[in-house]
């Protein structure tokens, strides 16, 4: 079965950090960092559930920091050559070794991460790492390296500004000039730092006189591209330029440990020629490794797919497109063009709206809601066959509005200082403290996230796009809907985006076209809104048009059978009214019982509007103090606001824990579970409040205990 991949982007350093000092310019010591242990199975466990296939660890290598780490055998860096206190993860110092700062014990570093890889793959996860070949930190030295390796820079002529067997440029009898760069919040005091003759820097720049705005704290490796030669630039590439062995030596030692591919930083500014090289050499070794290419000009795709990359950032492209469209820059339509530019690379494309380079969608920078973002996640996560991306917090909301330090506020989550992601905090260590609003917002990241490889349809079908027959009229606003159809086998999604701030009644042409190109019968579907479970009967006609009601910010996901004779996914009708905060209560005391008796689900409840009952079967009878618990967790959980969503799934696609047993005989092949935050999820189709703070309070009418049986009958009512 075909895999779409969805990754996850953690910042390493961050993520685990639960320390809420968050000192601006704070230290390690201050402020906390993250470690690799903090990724456990129950966290790794979660993530895998969100839907994920593969996790991004970012910042795992050792690079420049203020942090002293000297008592390990770890050189220090001199801060007047480091970006903030923890330094930036882009400024490598040992490509052999694992940073400091994300292990709990230092000297055994290399065993954690490698223990990390174990636990990945353990919880059904892939991992990659950064690759970062374009530039290293000004005080580049490995301590790690295996024994015959040689370093970067060892036996370089540093007389020459090029030779193409230097690994750095050089500016022959020049000091490095720092005279231009503001001085590191750190650098009082610290010693002066000197650089003989001055290497050249990291962005392009081959004097000795690096700015501000310059990434002075790196240096440039040399490809074998003179790129101050008297024509422009040339290149020399035979022999092989020493940098190319070395290079791909370190690829082939990361992959050894058992890694699943690369994040290549800034590729393109590195020589496809080598690429060519680098990935044929790994993937001969390690045909299963992944290449994902940092390449932001579009004009260059096609030669780094050609050079062996499997991914690319669609940063120019669809994330600049949708982000405009999300901020009511750019016409909802403009992301056909998009699509359309690099149709014949879409399957090499990686779809995002969130990484550690770009500013947060619920920042003021960008859209200052984090349901903006929504109908654009709709649109990345199923439009395509191609890879989708999350950074870690975006599901909560994170608003990446703090002043960190070197960072400032910027509307990003810092890589250059210790700090800790409140979202993050919240959404993995500290759940209780999530809002309402901030735990949907997770459930629908996380039902859209699922839906990728759930949905055979999103997985590997075909797709067409509604937007060219959808023109400017009352029914529907092309500047602010999208629409396509997606379609496998006989399965047929129909999805529109709605970036409009209102709630709309559109209606959606379906082409002749469309009906050809898919193989579309002209007869009546029942169509499922995977969203909200609502279902609704539609007539398919050739150039006929479908009724949708869409909520502001949203979207809606139909899904229906073209088979002549329907599959029978209609949800089983009954002929029970619930009253909705009593039956939401009888899915939390379900669980409740569950978890503090070891019980099964209630099979004898009797929920009404002025007392309900229902019987579980223990292995003791409950005492007063107990039957209190029951009532304390209760409100609780009541209390605590947990979202009712709903999600609709196949009885191939039912989630692990979730018992089918209680279904009647004729229950249908789709099935709607309903989740209350992530404490309970059952399939249901009955009426439920929106979140559990409307069910009111939780009241225990009285006890009932059958001996022979070992039946406990709760008898309670809520009081709304």
């Amino acid at each position: 079965m075909k895999t779409k991949l969805v990754i996850y982007q953690v910042f390493t350093r961050t993520f685990g950090n639960k320390n809420l000092t968050r000192k601006e310019n704070g230290t390690l010591a201050e402020n906390g960092v993250g470690k690799m242990n903090d990724f456990d199975e129950s966290v790794l466990r979660r993530i895998h559930d969100f839907g994920v296939t593969h996790l991004w660890y970012t910042g795992v290598i050792r690079h420049a920091t203020c942090t002293d780490y000297s008592s390990f055998g770890i050189p220090c860096q001199n801060p007047r050559v480091v970006k903030g206190c923890a330094g930036s993860p882009y400024a490598i110092t040992d490509y052999y070794d694992i940073d400091p700062d994300i292990a709990v014990n230092v000297d055994e570093r290399m065993a954690e991460f490698e223990a990390l890889i174990s636990r990945t793959h353990g919880e059904g996860l892939k991992m990659f790492i950064d690759f970062v070949p374009n530039h290293v930190a000004r005080q580049y030295k490995s301590i790690a390296k295996p024994q015959g390796v040689s370093d970067l820079g060892e036996g370089d002529d540093l007389g020459k500004h090029f030779d193409s067997q230097n690994n750095f440029y050089y500016c022959p009898g020049e000091a490095l000039d720092l005279s231009g760069v503001a001085e590191n919040e750190y650098a009082h005091g610290a010693e002066p730092y000197h650089e003989y003759p001055a290497k050249c820097t990291g962005n392009d720049r081959f004097d000795s006189h690096p700015q501000q705005n310059d990434w002075y704290e790196t240096v440039k490796l040399n490809y074998g591209v003179d790129y101050c030669d008297a024509g422009g630039r040339s290149y020399h590439y035979h022999p092989i330029p020493s940098t190319w062995k070395k290079m791909t030596e370190i690829l082939l030692f990361w992959a050894a440990k058992g890694i699943d591919g690369f994040r290549c930083d800034m590729a393109e500014m590195v020589p496809h020629e080598f690429w060519s090289y680098a990935t044929q050499q790994v993937k001969e070794r390690y045909p299963d490794v992944i290449f994902i290419g940092e390449v932001y000009d579009p004009n260059q795709y096609r030669m780094y797919v050609e050079s062996g990359f499997d991914y690319l950032y669609d940063k120019v492209g669809m994330y600049d497109c949708i982000r405009g469209v999300i901020c009511d820059e750019r016409p909802a339509s403009s992301i056909t063009h998009e699509w359309q530019q690099v149709d014949d690379i879409r399957d090499h494309m990686l779809y995002f709206l969130e990484n550690h380079d770009e500013q947060r969608i619920a920042s003021n920078f960008f859209a200052g809601d984090p349901w903006k973002g929504v109908p654009g996640m709709i649109v990345s996560a199923l439009l395509q066959q191609n890879p989708v991306m999350v950074y870690a917090g975006q599901e909560f909301g994170e608003r990446g509005m703090d002043k960190e330090g070197f960072s400032g506020r910027d509307g990003r989550s810092t890589i250059f200082d210790y700090w800790t992601s409140e979202a993050i905090y919240k959404g993995f260590f500290n759940h209780e403290e999530l809002t309402t609003d901030e735990k949907r917002l997770s459930l629908v990241y996380q039902g859209l996230l699922r839906f990728c490889n759930r949905e055979k349809a999103v997985r590997e079908g075909l797709t067409f796009d509604l937007m060219y027959v959808n023109n400017q009229s009352y029914q529907f606003n092309p500047r602010k809907q999208f629409v396509f159809l997606r379609k496998a086998d006989d399965e047929v999604l129909l999805v529109v985006a709605n970036f409009d701030q209102k709630r709309v009644q559109i209606n959606v042409t379906i082409p002749a076209h469309a009906y050809d190109f898919l193989g579309l019968p002209e007869r009546e579907v029942e169509m499922t809104d995977l969203l909200s479970g609502f279902t609704k009967m539609v007539e398919l006609k050739r150039d006929g048009q479908v009724a949708l009601d869409v909520e502001a910010n949203y979207g809606r996901i139909y899904k229906f059978n073209v088979k002549e004779k329907p599959m029978d996914y209609v949800l089983n009708t009954h002929n029970k009214e619930e009253f909705p905060p009593a039956h939401t209560a009888e899915h939390l005391l379900n669980q409740v019982m569950v978890r503090m008796f070891g019980a099964e689900r209630s099979n004898n409840a009797h929920i009404e509007r002025k007392k309900s009952k229902m019987t579980f079967i223990l292995d003791h009878k409950p005492n007063r103090k107990e039957e209190k618990a029951i009532v304390d967790e209760m409100n609780r959980l009541i209390a605590e606001d947990l979202p009712v969503t709903f999600e609709m799934v196949d009885r191939n696609h039912i989630p692990e824990g979730v018992s089918l047993d209680k279904l009647p005989d004729d229950a249908s092949e789709m099935l709607r579970l309903v989740r209350i935050g992530d404490f309970d999820v059952c399939p249901c189709i009955g009426k439920h409040v929106r979140s559990t703070s409307q069910i009111g309070r939780f009241e225990l009418l009285g006890t009932n205990w059958d001996e022979s049986k070992h039946a406990f009958r709760i008898r309670f009512k809520v009081v709304v």
